[in-house]
């Protein structure tokens, strides 16, 4: 995804539960999403839209879901 950003989440994950969290968020926010890496430990994302719009959605994410633990959030350069 050209101009994304990419967002690293790692923690503890239910993956299929955190990846339809953000997929939800980020069509509430109007956001385009692409899902690069999932796993227990990490998920990784690309996200493009509004810098104050990824912003919250980088929030958003860092709080939930319940199942999920949050311990570390970086954004990267997209390729």
């Amino acid at each position: 995804m050209q101009g994304a950003t990419i967002i690293v989440f790692r923690g503890r994950f239910n993956p299929e539960s955190f990846v339809d969290f953000v997929q939800h968020r980020a069509q509430r926010l109007q956001l385009d999403v692409v899902v690069e890496r999932i796993g227990a430990d990490l998920i990784e994302v690309a996200i493009s839209g509004p810098r104050d719009l990824v912003d919250a959605l980088e929030m958003a994410c860092s709080l939930g879901p319940i199942d999920c633990l949050v311990r570390e959030v970086r954004r990267k350069n997209a390729a």
